[in-house]
């Protein structure tokens, strides 16, 4: 069995990165971008593997059979992945990643709101609480966002990505005690929600909406 390290690896006899090691586990021909993950849950778990610490990395194995199968071409998958990614990050990133993270929340709202047909400007509990978290920075996003409308092409090739990446940074360069524990949090976390969505189940972990007041 390959054993989990940094970066991409050219067989399995020299190393794996997550999603290699699920590209070896699905069948699938030896790759960092399987097809078995949907793409943005993937390289969530490709920034965490590389950005765990070399002692910690061997507790993302067991997560890996988990990710197998979340393919999805849906926007909202997106969507919940970077909401997810940012709330985490949100109250414990440096203060000059706040505003960029707080962006990163109102903006993945406002495409679930778009793709749900429901009004502008609602905000799911969680997003709330984080968004709470850091006062300045989130009204800063919010007139940034008034004046900001992204398209769906752009998020899902932008905006989501960048969430996830700002996300990962942020939390990495915390003044936290583990950022390590809550990198693997973070990632399994995200896919069970990924698991909710995209096999359909709903879950307590769901986020509910409140009243689009808060923005």
């Amino acid at each position: 069995m390959p054993v989990l390290s940094r970066g991409r690896h050219r067989n399995p006899k020299r190393g794996a990165c997550f999603m290699e090691l699920a590209s070896y586990l699905a069948g699938e021909r030896w790759s960092d971008h399987p097809a078995c993950t949907h793409p943005l849950l993937a390289a969530l778990a490709r920034l965490v593997n590389d950005n765990t610490s070399d002692e910690s990395r061997a507790k993302l194995v067991r997560l890996v059979p988990s990710i197998i199968g979340l393919a999805s071409d849906d926007l909202r998958v997106d969507a919940h992945i970077a909401l997810r990614c940012a709330t985490t990050a949100l109250p414990v990133a440096a203060a000059e990643r706040q505003l960029a993270l707080a962006v990163s929340v109102l903006a993945a709202e406002e495409m679930l709101a778009r793709l749900d047909g429901a009004p502008s400007g609602r905000l799911s509990e969680r997003s709330r609480r984080a968004m709470d978290e850091v006062p300045h920075a989130a009204e800063q996003a919010r007139r940034f966002s008034r004046a900001a409308r992204i398209t769906e092409k752009g998020f899902r090739r932008y905006a989501a990505p960048n969430a996830v990446q700002l996300a990962v940074v942020g939390i990495v360069q915390a003044c936290i005690a583990d950022p390590d524990a809550l990198l693997r949090g973070l990632l399994e976390e995200t896919i069970a929600e990924c698991d909710a969505l995209i096999r359909g189940e709903h879950t307590a972990d769901t986020p509910a909406v409140t009243s689009p007041a808060h923005v």
